[in-house]
C-alpha cells in the first residue's frame, strides 16, 4: 500500500476507503476506550497505521463528552513533594487512559481560582488539587457546580480527598526522637491554613503527651514549608540556650533548613541535635548526614485521587493513606538518661 505523502492529512474516511468498510465500523475500530480485537478491526488497524493516521483523540472526547484529560493544579513545581506528587498523578493517569496538565497556584487562592477556570475552559474531566486550604473557597465552590475533582496531601475535610495520615505521620516522628531518650523536643511545622501542617503539629503533641511531657509553646513554630522558613525556625531555636535537643521539621525542606541553621552553630546533627523531617524526598538519603524522614506513599495516593475522579461517588470520599518512619543518621543513636524527667 502506497503511504499518503506526509504534507496530506490522512483522514478517518481514507482510513476506510482503504479497509474497505464504512467510516462508522472503522472509527470503532479505531476507537481505544471499545476496539474490537476482531480480524477485521486488525485489519483497520494495520491500514491506519500504514497510511499514517493519527487519530485526533480530544475531537473523539468531545463528541462523547469528555476529553479524557484531568487538570492538577499544585502550588508551585519547584517543591520537590508537588513535582514528585505531579508525577506520580500523571503516572496513575496515564495508566487508566488520561492525560495530566498541570498549573501553579504559588498557594495564593486569587491564582488558584484562576488556573483552575482556566484549566475548566480546557474541558479537563476532572481536577485534582494540591492548593487546599483550610480557608479555601474553590473545593465548595466545585462541589456546589458539580465539577468532578478531589484534594490531595491536603484536605478541607469535605470534598473528596487523598492524602497520608499526617497525624499518625507527626505521631511517628516524635515517638521516634522519645524513644532515642529526647524529652527537649521542638517543632517546626506548615501554615495554619493547611490540613497537614495541622495533622502534623497534632500527632506531635499526642506523642509528647503520651509520653507525659510538656511542649514548650515558644518550641512550636508554624509557617511556610521552605527551606528558608527551616533555617529561620532553627535560628529561633538554636541561637541562644536553652535549646532542644531534638527538632521535628514537618517536611523535608524545613528539616534541611534547620541543618543549615545548625551548621551556622556550629551543632552536629544526629550528636548535639537530632533531626526528623516529612516526606522522604529523594535528597533526604543523599545528604552529608543522611535524614531520618516520614514516608509518604505518593503513588498510593495519586492512583486512589485517579480513583475518586473516575469513580465519582464512591465511599469513604476521604481517604487516608499510611506513612512510615524511615529511621537515619540524622536522628542519632539512642542517647544515655541524664537523670532528667
Amino acid at each position: 500500500m502506497e503511504p499518503v505523502a506526509s504534507s496530506t492529512i490522512v483522514t478517518l474516511r481514507d482510513v476506510a476507503a482503504a479497509s474497505g468498510v464504512s467510516i462508522s465500523t472503522a472509527s470503532r475500530a479505531l476507537d481505544e476506550r471499545t476496539a474490537s480485537r476482531s480480524a477485521a478491526a486488525a485489519h483497520v488497524r494495520k491500514v491506519a497505521e500504514e497510511l499514517g493516521y493519527r487519530r485526533n483523540s480530544f475531537a473523539s472526547g468531545l463528541r462523547r463528552g469528555e476529553t479524557r484529560t484531568l487538570g492538577v493544579l499544585v502550588p508551585r513545581l519547584s517543591d520537590t513533594v508537588m513535582a514528585l506528587m505531579f508525577e506520580e498523578i500523571e503516572r496513575a493517569a496515564s495508566s487508566r487512559g488520561y492525560f495530566a496538565m498541570v498549573a501553579t497556584s504559588g498557594d495564593d487562592p486569587n491564582d488558584e481560582r484562576r488556573a483552575a477556570e482556566t484549566l475548566l475552559d480546557r474541558n479537563v474531566d476532572g481536577l485534582i488539587l494540591a492548593t487546599a486550604r483550610l480557608d479555601d473557597e474553590l473545593p465548595r465552590s466545585l462541589r456546589e457546580r458539580k465539577v468532578a475533582h478531589a484534594l490531595v496531601l491536603r484536605t478541607d475535610g469535605v470534598s473528596p480527598s487523598a492524602l497520608g495520615d499526617d497525624e499518625v505521620g507527626g505521631y511517628l516522628a516524635v515517638r521516634h526522637l522519645i524513644d532515642l531518650g529526647h524529652s527537649d523536643i521542638a517543632v517546626v511545622t506548615g501554615p495554619s491554613f493547611t490540613s497537614s501542617g495541622i495533622a502534623r503539629l497534632a500527632g506531635a503533641r499526642k506523642a509528647l503527651t503520651e509520653a507525659h511531657l510538656t511542649a514548650r509553646e515558644d518550641w512550636i513554630i508554624t509557617g511556610g514549608y521552605g527551606i528558608e522558613n527551616g533555617f529561620s525556625a532553627g535560628e529561633a531555636l538554636l541561637g541562644h540556650e536553652p535549646r532542644p535537643t531534638a527538632i521535628f521539621a514537618a517536611n523535608d525542606n524545613l528539616a534541611m533548613g534547620v541543618m543549615a541553621a545548625a551548621h551556622r552553630h556550629d551543632l552536629k546533627i544526629g550528636a548535639d541535635l537530632a533531626l526528623v523531617g516529612y516526606n522522604d524526598t529523594p535528597l533526604a538519603a543523599r545528604l552529608p548526614t543522611p535524614l531520618t524522614s516520614v514516608h509518604v506513599p505518593l503513588d498510593q495516593i495519586a492512583r486512589t485521587a485517579i480513583d475518586l475522579i473516575v469513580e465519582p461517588g464512591t465511599e469513604p470520599p476521604l481517604r487516608k493513606s499510611m506513612p512510615t518512619l524511615i529511621p537515619r543518621e540524622s536522628s542519632g543513636a539512642r542517647r544515655v538518661s541524664d537523670g532528667r524527667k
